[in-house]
């Protein structure tokens, strides 16, 4: 005990994982095919009934002409700044510091499609409207919703109905990461298709918050669509068939979308009760979403050792890693699922309790808010 990998492994073995949906297996798959009709006829290429019907429900659900189904996001938000780039004829594409395809993307934008970053705000909070005002000449803005990398913070809708009119009014085509997009829904009690009204084209991923196997689609209007369809191609990303990500991605987002106030409503309740742990906080406070981030005061490495210690001590795992921030804090992420409901109510109380204790012992104390 006393590693990483430690922390990894107890939170495999755990009895009660408070994170997420169910455990990634082929599990997955099979329940998504339960009751599907085995003898329909697979999508071909990018064609057939089984994908032109769920792209159809999509561009529905999200209040555009179009979507275009793609095996990964990253593959559809580049093309997507492509395009818009392309219209514009500017080879530059504004967003946040921490955006995707800025720090997880191997610089595919630039590689792949020669576009420039134009990089918005300061990495430890979100793009405002006055960043956007002042971000010179650009193809494109991305928005991030919420932004993952700094605990899923979101704006204020009214901060957002205000960029969008300034891009519109200056020509600005406006992209939305809304890899979480399902998520965000509860907090602005607003439905996916009004949120989108203020883009002119949306990312939105099935295997996040809603748990499936892989799959993002890329939704706009009808010209953009086609276009993505060609880079699509591309890109390699029309396999002979994608009927293993839509079935599951089509079940998947029936089964949790219902569920996501239920989700938000478990995530607030976790992160105060996490608050009142010595040593421990959470970004935000309050979570606008399903997701946020846990950080603790202490070094990784010794953190690491206490959450595996309760874990494998109460049988319920908060983390299966820690990132450090400083040498002397770290930080993980959580996002709330269907698995955060069916740990015992006394059993995470045990868990919460415990942490408390060694972290006081390892000398932290409890925040001022708490």
């Amino acid at each position: 005990m006393g590693t990483t990998n430690g922390l990894a492994e107890s939170f495999a073995q755990a009895a009660h994982v408070v994170t997420g949906s169910s455990k990634r297996s082929m599990r997955m798959l099979t329940q998504a095919f339960d009751e599907m009709d085995v003898d329909q006829a697979s999508d071909m290429y990018g064609k057939g009934e089984v994908i032109e019907a769920f792209q159809t429900k999509l561009a529905k659900l999200l209040g555009k002409e179009a979507a275009v189904f793609f095996p990964s996001g990253t593959m559809a938000q580049q093309i997507a700044l492509r395009i818009w780039c392309d219209r514009k004829g500017i080879r530059k594409a504004a967003y946040h510091p921490l955006c995707h395809l800025e720090i997880h993307e191997e610089k595919g934008l630039h590689e792949l499609h020669g576009i420039e970053p134009v990089l918005l705000g300061d990495a430890d909070r979100l793009i405002t409207l006055q960043d956007v005002q002042e971000m010179g000449n650009v193809g494109c803005l991305l928005l991030e919703l919420p932004q993952r990398e700094i605990g899923g913070q979101l704006p204020p809708y009214e901060e957002l109905e205000a960029i969008s009119a300034w891009c519109r009014k200056n020509g600005i085509p406006l992209h939305l990461d809304g890899a979480r997009l399902f998520e965000i829904v509860p907090y602005y009690g607003r439905s996916e298709a009004d949120i989108c009204r203020l883009f002119d084209s949306v990312y939105v991923s099935f295997y996040k918050g809603l748990g499936g196997i892989a799959g993002a689609v890329l939704a706009g209007d009808a010209e953009l669509a086609a276009e993505a369809k060609v880079w699509k191609r591309r890109h390699g990303g029309d396999l002979i068939s994608l009927y293993p990500y839509i079935v599951s991605s089509d079940h998947y987002l029936d089964l949790r979308r219902p569920r996501m106030s239920r989700y938000y409503e478990g995530a607030k309740d976790l992160a105060r009760r996490l608050n009142g742990v010595a040593g421990l906080r959470t970004v935000p406070e309050t979570p606008v979403s399903n997701m946020f981030h846990l950080h603790a005061e202490l070094p990784a490495q010794q953190a690491a050792v206490l959450f595996e210690q309760a874990a494998r001590e109460t049988g319920v795992a908060l983390v299966g890693y820690v990132k450090e921030k400083t040498a002397s804090s770290c930080a993980s992420e959580l996002s709330i699922g269907d698995r955060y409901e069916d740990v015992p109510p006394e059993k995470l109380e045990q868990a919460l309790s415990l942490l408390d204790r060694l972290f006081r012992e390892a000398g932290c104390e409890a925040s001022e808010s708490n």
